[in-house]
């Protein structure tokens, strides 16, 4: 089953964007939401992955 592609939204208004990834945390583009580490966290407010929703283009 292929990796979702979608983008996620923090509830702060940070959208995580597989395409562009989070470089400045080590998250290569192209890492689907589900690739990122569990440990990883909001760049903007420090929110864990958890409290992250699925949307829309």
């Amino acid at each position: 089953m292929p990796k979702s592609m979608k983008k996620w939204e923090c509830p702060c208004g940070y959208v995580y964007d597989p395409d562009s990834g989070d470089p400045e945390n080590n998250i290569e583009p192209g890492t689907s939401f589900d690739d990122i580490p569990e440990d990883w966290v909001c760049p903007r407010c420090e929110a864990e992955k958890e409290f992250f929703e699925e949307i829309d283009d």
